[in-house]
């Protein structure tokens, strides 16, 4: 996200999922993290627009002015009057001009040159109780397709929403980080700690997938592993009955004649206990019988 986008590429694009309540606070983490990387001129955007379905804008206020310049973040409220009854200057259900003010916000902080800006939402959940599908779906890729966004992320409530809402919803994205439960029953689970894993679709196309465990304190979340780990597919330690097991394998290089010597046969002649023998038919007259004389001997090296 804060790398941004290469220039005729669609923007990347980050859902945060979760089936436990925890994945607002990553939401919150990283809107805070690329804050902090876009005020400190670190990230190729110069500007942030926040799309609020599920806080009010005053929350992302105080969340955000801890330390930071705010002047580069403006605020779409979709969370006081999202139908407009009051106002009547915005309706959520009306995809297209969201998409406008969106982009009337962004363009507005950082002009109309080059210069990107990226975009944050807090809740798809949201926008799918007044929209349909097909229309979130579009507005996601046209906010990716616009050449002056530089990254944009957002929140879903994976187990509000039904299995194919989900898939669509992941195949818009380049990164999926979802948040699920520690193995842990109904009884113990008091929701402060969880996975966090991460799949990322590179530009070569490979996909890599890393997670981290994540703990939410007083000070808000905390990644257990500084770094994102690979995660692998098999396990690298063997257990009790997998290291007695392999010791009792016999290798073909192992002696195993109990004591008596070992003959191998070599095909060419014909064991004293008369095992067998190798008979080789050619297949036509022409086929040179085989020679123990080097091919080579007539090559003056």
């Amino acid at each position: 996200l804060r790398d941004g986008a290469l220039e005729g590429e669609h923007a990347p694009a980050l859902t945060i999922k979760d089936s436990i309540p925890l994945g607002f606070d990553a939401f919150c983490h990283v809107l805070s993290q690329l804050s902090t990387n876009i005020s400190a001129e670190k990230s190729q955007s110069r500007a942030l627009v926040l799309v609020a379905f599920s806080r009010s804008p005053s929350y992302y206020v105080d969340l955000l002015k801890r330390g930071l310049d705010i002047s580069s973040i403006r605020i779409l409220d979709c969370y006081t009057d999202p139908l407009g009854w009051r106002e009547r200057l915005r309706n959520v259900k009306d995809v297209d001009k969201l998409f406008s003010s969106v982009i009337s916000l962004g363009k507005g902080l950082v002009g109309q040159g080059k210069v990107r800006f990226s975009v944050a939402i807090d809740s798809v959940n949201e926008m799918l109780r007044h929209a349909s599908l097909s229309s979130v779906a579009g507005l996601l890729s046209n906010l990716r397709c616009c050449d002056q966004i530089s990254s944009i992320f957002w929140f879903l409530h994976a187990d509000l929403c039904e299995e194919k809402v989900t898939a669509v919803i992941e195949y818009m994205s380049s990164m999926v980080a979802s948040i699920e439960p520690e193995n842990l029953s109904l009884v113990e689970r008091n929701f402060t700690k969880g996975k966090f894993h991460v799949r990322c679709k590179r530009r070569n196309g490979r996909v890599r997938v890393m997670f981290e465990e994540i703990h939410i304190g007083q000070s808000g979340i905390d990644f257990v592993n500084q770094g994102l780990l690979p995660k692998v597919q098999f396990n690298l330690q063997l257990s009790e009955k997998e290291r007695n097991d392999r010791a009792k394998v016999v290798l073909p290089f192992e002696h195993q004649g109990n004591g008596k010597p070992v003959e191998i046969y070599d095909g060419r002649k014909s064991l004293l206990d008369s095992k067998g023998e190798i008979i080789y038919f050619r297949d036509s007259d022409d086929e040179m019988p085989d020679s123990d004389e080097d091919p080579d001997d007539d090559l003056d090296i």
